[in-house]
Order: structure tokens, then sequence, then C-alpha cells
């Protein structure tokens, strides 16, 4: 059996045998290419958590050495990556869930993306 499915836009399910779907489905997707916005996502997202204070205060470490990576002139790619991947075992230590289809884990897909290659450690992190 083939499928030829041409273009596709919003939702898609592949699934095998029959779904039925309750109250719609909606999805957003938002996509920069600027680093900046990605920490103030990556940010907005991390305070969304409530993470213990203990995390809270490594976690806001790692940002602000995404900071100020981000404000040199050529930011470190692999420090930045490194600290994406502490960013996400710290978050996961501490019991919050940093899905594929989770807005963190979007935030943390974005700067893996904008990193490239380096950045395929932080989607390994995410799992």
């Amino acid at each position: 059996m083939s499928f030829n499915i041409g273009s596709q836009q919003g939702n898609i399910n592949n699934v095998a045998g029959d779904q039925t779907i309750h109250g719609g489905q909606h999805g957003q997707f938002a996509m920069t290419t600027d680093p900046r916005a990605m920490l103030d996502l990556l940010r907005s997202e991390l305070d969304r958590l409530a993470l213990p204070p203990e995390v809270a205060s490594q976690v806001n470490t790692e940002v602000a050495s995404l900071d100020a990576e981000l404000a040199s002139p050529s930011p470190d790619r692999t420090t930045m990556a490194q600290r994406l991947v502490q960013i996400t075992r710290l978050v996961t230590a501490a019991g919050a869930a940093v899905t594929a289809g989770g807005t963190l884990a979007g935030a943390l897909s974005s700067f893996a993306a904008w990193l490239g290659p380096i950045g395929d450690s932080v989607l390994h992190a995410i799992g």
C-alpha cells in the first residue's frame, strides 16, 4: 500500500486504524531565527514551570550564561549547547516534563537548530 500525500498544513496525524478527535485539535508553531527571541521564549517557558528555588537558581545561572554568550561578538555555540543540555537535565531532574511536543522542548529545539550540528546534543537531551 502506498500513499501520495500532497501539501498539508496544520495538525497532521498518522495513525494505524481509526482515530476519533473530540473537541478539535489546535496547534501553534512559532519559528524565529533570532537567538535573542529564542532566549526570551526559553526564559518565559522556564518561568512557567515554577521550579523549586534551588533548581530555579541553577537554571537562571545557565540562562545568564546563554545571555552573556549572545552578547559577545562571536558566541561560543559549543558552550551554549552545553548550557542548554544542562538546563534540560536540571528541569528533567526536578520532575518537569520536557517532551517533544511541549513548548519548552520547542524553545530548546529552536536553539538546537540555530546551533547547527552542535545542537544535536540538545535534541538528544530532550529525548
